[in-house]
């Protein structure tokens, strides 16, 4: 199997007395798609928060690419490769698509402080075309012009822009039509297909059973299993959200075992 570009070993989190996230193992795998799943409180966001340099880890380790890393906050994430793109999507209505894809990372012309806009609107058109983008015109249209859908791919265009090799999207599809939900499904997919490690946060098991290839489900702080998708079924992932276990496999039956 291949590697993973980055891995959690025993990782644990607590905020005062609550402790969070207990001995959480979790990879990102190049070429594949994992979905994060639990119920809310499970622990999702904290643990995306800790690979995101957000949350400081209590104890256990995080590796990038097979060595040890610590991230004290995003900008560690950013230079390695990691990049989120978040519910609310970070993007500016009043900007362009391209002034949203380079914000706070603006290209200039050799010494001087003007801004390279004809390179930066190259690079933000290729990204789009490498990404088999075709619902957007124009990398010059206004963001507050755009679709829920659209507004989504330019975000996720955005995260693959400075050659990321991991990229966490939350929620995704979430408030989408179904023609828009196709298209972001269809990047998501395509993201995997070009080499990244794609790690989907969703509620949605249709969208989980659609695009991922390995689950994690992680009940209230642990993880309840790791499958790949081809050998589980929907029914089988919500009771490993809700109960920690189906048919014998997952948290419950495994902290079983190890007591008898």
């Amino acid at each position: 199997m291949t590697e993973p570009i980055l891995s959690a070993r025993r990782l644990n989190k607590s905020f005062g007395p609550v402790h969070v996230l207990h001995d959480v193992d979790f990879d990102v795998y190049p070429g594949e798609v994992t979905a994060l799943v639990g119920d809310n409180g499970a622990g999702k966001s904290t643990l995306v928060k800790c690979f995101a340099g957000i949350n400081s880890i209590d104890s256990g380790e995080i590796t990038y690419e097979g060595k040890a890393v610590t991230l004290h906050d995003p900008r560690d994430a950013t230079a390695l490769g990691i990049e989120f793109v978040y519910q609310d999507l970070a993007l500016a209505d009043n900007l362009d698509i391209t002034q949203n894809m380079f914000l706070g990372r603006e290209i200039t012309s050799g010494r001087s402080s003007f801004l390279s806009d004809g390179e930066m609107e190259r690079q933000a058109r290729d990204t789009l075309t490498s990404l088999s983008v075709r619902t957007v015109s124009s990398v010059r249209q206004l963001v507050a012009n755009l679709s829920g859908g659209q507004r989504q791919t330019v975000a996720i265009a955005k995260a693959v822009l400075f050659n990321s090799k991991v990229v966490f999207l939350d929620e995704p599809t979430a408030a989408l039509g179904v023609a828009q939900t196709r298209q972001v499904l269809d990047l998501v997919r395509r993201l995997a297909d070009q080499g990244h490690g794609v790690v989907l946060i969703s509620h949605n098991m249709n969208d989980v059973m659609e695009v991922a290839d390995r689950i994690v489900a992680l009940y209230l702080g642990r993880v309840a299993a790791e499958v790949m998708k081809a050998d589980t079924n929907t029914t089988q992932v919500v009771e490993l959200i809700t109960a920690g276990r189906s048919g014998g496999i997952g948290l419950a039956a495994a902290t079983a075992d190890e007591t008898m």
